[in-house]
């Protein structure tokens, strides 16, 4: 199959991976049967400052504005993110193309546009937007607030309930965001020279950047841009014409019963979301099956079933919200296979990472040992490899940089933490930075060998650990939601930045401008983040609520893990936990199958992370993602080249322009701009009624 949404196809918490494959790779992702370094010989590589320009930056910045929105958007929706990274290159390579031509025409070009400054600013763009998914908007962060913990009456008190404010976020965010840059820099060479290890998204990404900066690249990449002009142009006005539908709950092409009323009332229907479909459209073929799997076992199947048992398995005058009741079946057995699926790729990837660290040092241990630092050259018979690693080796960061800029971090953050969050102790905080660097070394690693970042498995572990740790009297369910925020700011940066050095690494950009572009990124997340996500709290009342246009249903499910984790079983209602236990051990062995059958196979067993994510909300956006696989399907049975090279910028095209209505919609919201009118639909039965009632 993340969140990035960064480099991967997410899910609230489903790291996938990238779908851009290159022929020319070799298992290692190394070599290439044709050099690419030789098409830039002559090329001079410009200096690490000449790499980080202002027009980088500003386009970086401008950027970042548009890809939050669309992740805050969909981390508001249903949390599914895809890899928005192809939008970020084409778009980045574009503006700045644009830019130096008419400056050249001007005759005040001073700097031409380089593969360097491309990877800058794609590595900004995702650093400063994959903030908005680790920044917790749509999960941890946001499940603190009195919006979620209301519709949860086991909830707790105010020691468990945090308002939203804008300054604290920007604040926690500062503190926690950098910690991970500085606990994996000293390890950049030993990740990418010496282990080689592949990061199959940093090397897509790099495969992509370098083909832009070459005759036939350009080329293709002018008509991409042209291509997600179009349908971003589409998706924008789709997402105005349906705003005038809107003037209240369940109104217009959102609500559209397509399969009837009853199917409607099980959350199947087919809603016209174009972001949807376009995420449909990069996802691959068995997640979007996966979802719509997961959607008819639970809505068709089981919660008719536990329905059912009301008055038997708990009491019938519960409600809607409580955990004791349906809502607990709905959550929890969601919970357990997001945890067993989460579990088992942990074991998985921990499992490669030691064997992958036995091998190396393994075999760096029967080799002679050199402290000169071009002593790899020798080793690389490859050409690009020789000239990648030559430049690679020049810009160093000395480790005492890295190791001083986490301490000093560090006891910054330990020190104001406690101010923003009273339940989550000094000591807490000590213990997590103190056992952070190994994980996210470990999460660098596996993400290397396997394009898994596992930051939100490691952002559970958190919870369960602190929020049991803290207890219930003491507002546990603060400290665990919040010791997950701490955790995984650390563990996913750290993975992110090693994927930059690896683009970096293959683009020729220095080790210094990937790690200043990085820190540029998150300062510019930090603060465009939660300001995005005041917007959207402003300007929409029902936001968080259930069945509203932005429901954010990965808060909920973040606040309830951080409830078991302080409460106990004893939240969970009568025979929950026999069929917790089952769905756990159903994703373990689904996964496991998965991995035994092969990959021939494995395209046709369900992700059991996918599936569970319409148990709790239902399957609507499952069917709209399901429509854009089958328009990628029936299109590349047309034209599959065509298809293969337009796909995603098709996709990304109905994202971004969908998603960039949210910027409108909600100023029109804040001044009090309403939509005209409301287009529900009702039984026969229910129309007759209005009708007398209104004709009374």
């Amino acid at each position: 199959m993340t969140t990035q949404p960064h480099r991967r196809a997410v899910s609230g918490d489903v790291e996938g991976r990238d779908d851009m494959v290159t022929a020319s790779e070799d298992p290692n992702g190394e070599s290439e049967e044709v050099s690419v370094e030789k098409g830039f010989e002559g090329k001079p590589v410009p200096t690490w400052q000449k790499q980080v320009t202002v027009r980088a930056v500003f386009v970086s910045l401008v950027l970042s504005v548009l890809f939050t929105f669309i992740v805050m958007k969909l981390n508001l929706t249903t949390g599914i993110i895809p890899s928005l990274n192809v939008s970020a290159g084409l778009l980045g390579f574009f503006f700045v193309k644009t830019w130096t031509k008419l400056l050249a025409k001007a005759g005040m070009l001073n700097q031409p546009f380089t593969r360097q400054e491309n990877t800058v600013i794609q590595t900004c763009v995702v650093a400063s937007s994959g903030i908005a998914f680790s920044g917790g908007f749509g999960s941890y962060l946001f499940g603190m607030s009195p919006t979620i913990a209301k519709q949860i009456p086991e909830s707790g008190g105010p020691l468990d309930i945090k308002v939203p404010g804008l300054g604290w976020m920007i604040a926690f965010l500062f503190v926690v965001s950098f910690l991970g840059l500085f606990s994996v820099v000293p390890l950049r060479k030993i990740m990418i020279v010496d282990f080689r290890l592949t990061y199959p998204s940093g090397t897509a990404t790099a495969h992509l950047i370098n083909s832009f900066h070459t005759t036939e690249g350009a080329k293709l990449a002018k008509k991409k841009v042209q291509a997600l002009g179009k349908f971003f142009s589409f998706s924008f006005a789709w997402g105005f014409f349906q705003w005038f539908f809107t003037a209240g709950d369940a109104c217009g092409f959102a609500s559209f019963p397509t399969f009837g009323l009853e199917a409607y009332q099980k959350m199947f229907y087919f809603d016209f979301s174009a972001t949807y479909v376009g995420v449909g459209m990069i996802c691959p073929y068995i997640i979007n099956i996966s979802l719509l799997v997961g959607g008819v076992l639970s809505w068709a199947v089981m919660w008719p079933l536990i329905d059912g048992k009301k008055g038997d398995w708990y009491p019938a005058d519960l409600k809607h919200s409580s955990l004791h009741g349906l809502q607990g079946y709905k959550v929890f057995i969601a919970i357990a296979m997001i945890l067993g699926d989460g579990l088992y790729n942990f074991v998985k990837v921990l499992g490669r990472t030691l064997i992958g660290l036995y091998s190396q040092w393994n075999v760096k241990d029967k080799g002679v040992q050199s402290n000169d630092p071009n002593d790899h050259l020798s080793q690389i018979v490859s050409f690009d490899d020789r000239r990648r690693t030559e430049m690679f080796l020049k810009d160093q960061i000395p480790s005492w940089f890295a190791l001083s800029g986490y301490v000093i971090i560090a006891i910054i953050s330990v020190v104001t933490i406690p101010y923003i969050f009273p339940q989550l102790k000094w000591y807490y905080i000590v213990c997590i930075y103190i056992i952070a660097p190994a994980l996210a070394f470990c999460n660098a690693y596996g993400c290397g060998l396997t394009d898994w970042s596992l930051a939100s498995t490691y952002g559970k572990l958190a919870i369960f650990t602190v929020g049991a740790w803290a207890g219930s009297s003491n507002g546990g369910v603060i400290a665990g939601l919040a010791a997950c925020g701490v955790m995984m700011n650390i563990v996913s940066t750290a993975s992110d930045l090693m994927q930059d050095f690896k683009t970096g690494y293959m683009t020729l950009a220095s080790p210094k401008s990937m790690f200043v572009s990085q820190v540029i990124g998150t300062t510019m997340g930090c603060v465009i983040s939660p300001c995005v996500f005041w917007l959207f709290y402003n300007a929409f009342p029902s936001l968080g609520q259930q069945g509203s246009a932005y429901p954010a249903p990965y808060a909920q499910v973040y606040r309830n893990m951080a409830i078991l984790g302080v409460d106990g079983f004893s939240a969970l209602p009568k025979n929950c936990l026999s069929l917790c236990y089952g769905f756990f051990a159903a994703a373990i062995v689904i996964n496991l199958a998965r991995d035994l059958v092969g990959k021939k196979y494995a395209k046709f067993i369900p992700v059991p992370m996918a599936m569970a994510i319409p148990f709790y909300i239902g399957s609507y956006f499952a069917i709209d993602m399901c429509v854009g696989s089958l328009i990628l399907f029936i299109w590349q049975k047309l034209d599959r080249a065509k298809a293969d090279a337009f796909g995603s910028a098709v996709a990304s095209g109905l994202i971004c322009g969908d998603g960039i209505w949210a910027l409108p919609s909600s100023f029109l919201a804040l001044a009090g701009v309403h939509p005209p009118i409301c287009m529900k639909f009702l039984s026969r039965g229910d129309n007759v009624k209005v009708d007398g009632f209104l004709s009374g």
